[in-house]
């Protein structure tokens, strides 16, 4: 018998309260309101939702949130090996630099929330929590475009760690994505998503030790690259979780999922970079299906 009833697992999928979506809301208009004082405009600078709040995967209570501040005055970029930034006109640097950008972007926040508030981290700026807002984690970034041989591109951001570690991603992708697959899946993508956050989340409380390189974002993604026929062959959570583990430890136990991608489908979500691997998501599978006490 499974550890958990239908009528948990149905619990699970569901999003934040009304309060905690409240104190979300909160947050990101407060960030913005810090933001565009004085130095910055809108025109300058992007203020938007990224993470499980953007993307409609949080679990209640668990639901801080990221804010990107993106830089619009400048960009970075990534051209083919075969071409120059001559080929594609990029010959005009400027004097603004992300560094500096930062630096602003943190005194900004220490002037609207105070020093005691606002604490710089490796690669955000952290705004912690109070009554009427969770905490949030603002992520200054730049524009990012990554060009074909043909001179198109696609748009994302990045940003320098004050570790000298540099970040792409494509978060604007990874929500329109995200959105895609809750319709094709008659809005279980995200459900199943939650299910999975919440189950780690259960795991760790109950005193299971659960691989730290198996995020939230990780388990997004997994649940994202699960084939459809897993959310809509099944009429039970328990039967679609059961149907997702064991997808994804099959997937993981050979070479299946080499290419997949992230939610963005724009960066691979298996390479030597990453902190996890194969075999991290492989293991926490089988640990998955075994405290689920799930049979075959």
């Amino acid at each position: 018998m499974a550890r958990f009833s239908e009528e948990t697992l149905a619990n699970w999928t569901l999003p934040a309260s009304s309060t905690e979506e409240s104190k979300l809301a909160n947050a990101e208009r407060a960030v913005k309101d810090a933001i565009y004082v004085n130095k910055f405009s809108t025109s300058d600078v992007e203020a938007f939702g990224q993470g499980s709040y953007a993307n409609d995967t949080n679990v209640k209570n668990n639901s801080d949130i990221d804010i990107n501040v993106c830089y619009h005055g400048g960009f970075f970029y990534q051209i083919p090996p075969s071409k120059t930034k001559e080929d594609f006109g990029l010959v005009n640097p400027i004097s603004y630099g992300f560094i500096e950008y930062k630096n602003d972007i943190e005194a900004l926040l220490v002037t609207r929330f105070g020093r005691s508030a606002v604490t710089r981290n490796n690669k955000c700026i952290t705004i912690s929590e109070s009554s009427t807002r969770v905490e949030t984690d603002v992520v200054p970034t730049w524009r990012f475009r990554r060009y074909n041989e043909d001179g198109n591109y696609v748009v994302g951001v990045k940003f320098r760690a004050d570790s000298g570690e540099w970040i792409e991603s494509f978060p604007k992708q990874h929500i329109e994505n995200g959105k895609a697959k809750n319709r094709s899946t008659f809005k279980r993508f995200k459900r199943l998503t939650r299910i999975f956050r919440k189950a780690r989340y259960q795991m760790i409380a109950s005193g299971e030790i659960v691989n730290k390189n198996i995020s939230s974002f990780l388990l997004e993604c997994l649940v994202w690259n699960c084939p459809d026929r897993v959310f809509n062959n099944y009429t039970t959570w328990t039967e679609r979780l059961r149907q997702a583990v064991i997808y994804l430890y099959n997937a993981t136990n050979g070479d299946d999922c080499n290419k997949w991608g992230e939610v963005s489908d724009l960066l691979y979500l298996f390479h030597s970079e990453r902190k996890w691997t194969k075999a991290d998501v492989n293991a926490h599978m089988l640990h998955m299906w075994q405290y689920f006490k799930f049979t075959n």
